[in-house]
């Protein structure tokens, strides 16, 4: 950097001499530098992340860019894909991006003449006289003014750099609210589904308990048993009726939630009812079916380097460069601004041999806050507490980041064991109630342990259901912790065909909406005025 920040006393004119022959070549204030990583985070090897390599011989799950086909699931991902491309907030943040490049075209507007301003005028006079001949004159003047501050410091240089960092910055949130669009999709898919779990148990449960009841009121009636075992078995069955309807609350607001992520009308999803395509079934009910194996993908990459792929870092990332130029924009105020200045007229009157006249004048200026009494010098410094207050925020970013994916790789790694331990409890809670109902039929228990066993019977499956869906949102959420399912939406028009079609006809914005978005990777440092 051929200048510098400093105490301006003592600046005279040979410093302005020596700036203009220099000035070609300075930009003032801090070239951007990648932030480093929180030094917590210099040995961290993924922490829970770590112990979910993948066995050896296992099969390849499905990229992370694509996460949820590790599922199997067509409705699922017809249902991901679908709210990336119609839910209001992802069209919202496409069309930020819209604004953001055009804010970036007012940036770039600053490396052509500032000034461009063209007057004209055109006046009749006239007089008119009693008993005499009239008289009129036409006079025209028309002027071109140009004014151009040259980028000495690199003021303007700079302020591109910050819209241009920002406009980065527009992509990364929208990147960021397409992976958390396909994570909210599929977990209240998942809730659903859990929840149809949940109310198949139940519903199995009553029917088994139905049959208890109906058993000791045949038995209660012929005088074999006492009408106490009648109403306990009424007591168990009418308690499980009564978790039904809350699990139905709960299964239609799941559906009006996702319904709303679609931008569709409150109530079920007809895709959702017409089958249970990709669900596994048996013992362990209607579930979603988790890919074979979560790491084959994910730890293919350094834990930091996974971090700094997550767009909510980067949206960061991109804020701190822009507002690093802000400081080169703030500094640039301290030292001289050097214009040049043009003028061309024309004048011409309507009178009978008067000439034309062509006015013309070209120059330069100087400007320089020479005593500026703290009020630059010290909005240096407001700009660089900014942009420390930024790093802090980074800083805080990526080791909440880290965080993320340590809570829900072991929410995953732990659940995961839960779920052995639980299906083996179904086992024996089934086995315990086949045998008690055995022993009851044969009189040699009471009724209590039948309905001790039934009751433990359900505890435990329902239980085992709840787990299941915890399980499928831990390893929602992992994925999502890792930043992934955005690149998906790099493919797409941030702007669907019929809001570009009503903007278009409304104002005119050239290419600027039709312009793809740059790919995966492809986006570069800030600076470089990735412009459509």
């Amino acid at each position: 950097m051929c200048g510098a920040l400093g105490k301006r006393s003592g600046r005279g004119a040979l410093a302005l001499a020596g700036a203009a022959l220099l000035g070609a070549c300075t930009t003032v204030g801090p070239d951007f530098e990648r932030p480093a990583m929180p030094a917590a985070l210099a040995g961290w090897d993924g922490g829970s992340l770590a112990s979910l390599k993948p066995r050896a011989g296992a099969q390849e799950s499905a990229s992370i860019q694509q996460w949820w086909r590790g599922f199997d699931d067509a409705v699922l991902d017809a249902l991901i894909a679908e709210a990336q491309r119609v839910n209001p907030t992802v069209r919202a943040a496409g069309l930020r991006i819209m604004e953001a490049r055009a804010e970036l075209g007012i940036a770039g507007s600053t490396r052509y003449p500032q000034g461009q301003q063209l007057r004209s005028e055109l006046l009749r006079a006239g007089q008119r006289r009693a008993g005499g001949p009239d008289s009129s004159l036409s006079n025209f003047d028309t002027h071109l003014d140009i004014s151009w501050e040259i980028d000495f410091w690199g003021k303007f240089k700079r302020g591109i750099e910050a819209v241009d960092a920002g406009y980065l910055a527009s992509i990364a949130r929208y990147d960021d609210v397409q992976v958390l669009m396909a994570a909210q999709v599929a977990s209240l898919y998942c809730t659903i589904r859990t929840t149809e779990a949940r109310l198949a148990v139940a519903r199995d449960n009553a029917a088994l308990q139905l049959r208890s009841l109906q058993i000791t009121e045949l038995l209660f009636r012929g005088g074999n048993e006492a009408e106490l075992d009648v109403q306990q078995a009424r007591t168990l069955y009418l308690g499980t009726l009564a978790t039904i309807p809350p699990l139905e609350i709960a299964q239609r607001q799941a559906q009006n939630a996702l319904s709303t992520l679609l931008a569709r009308a409150p109530g079920p999803l007809p895709e959702m009812s017409a089958s249970a395509d990709g669900m596994a079934q048996g013992e362990q009910h209607t579930m979603i079916r988790l890919p074979v194996d979560l790491a084959a993908e994910l730890i293919t990459e350094l834990p930091a380097d996974l971090l700094r792929r997550r767009p909510d870092v980067r949206a960061v990332e991109m804020q701190l460069a822009a507002q690093s130029a802000l400081i080169g924009v703030s500094a640039a105020e301290l030292y001289p601004s050097i214009s040049l200045l043009g003028s061309v007229g024309l004048s011409a009157t309507s009178l009978d041999g008067a000439p034309r006249v062509l006015n013309w004048a070209l120059g330069s200026g100087l400007l320089w806050n020479v005593f500026d009494h703290g009020r630059l010098s010290n909005g240096v410094l407001v700009q660089d507490a900014r942009f420390q207050q930024l790093y802090e925020q980074y800083q805080g970013a990526v080791l909440n980041a880290a965080r993320e994916v340590d809570d829900t790789a072991a929410g995953f790694v732990r659940t995961g064991a839960q779920i052995v331990l639980l299906a083996d409890g179904v086992k024996a809670a089934r086995r315990s109630l086949d045998i008690a109902s055995f022993q009851y039929r044969e009189g040699l228990t009471d009724f209590q342990r039948v309905l001790d066993s039934q009751r433990v019977l359900y505890s435990q499956q329902e239980l085992l259901v709840t787990t299941q869906g915890s399980l499928a949102q831990n390893l929602i959420a992992l994925y999502k912790a890792m930043g992934g399912g955005w690149e998906q939406g790099r493919r797409r028009p941030p702007v669907d065909e019929a809001t570009r079609a009503v903007m278009e006809r409304r104002s005119d914005w050239k290419d600027i909406l039709r312009a793809p978005l740059p790919a995966p990777g492809a986006e570069g440092a800030p600076g470089g005025e990735h412009r459509p």
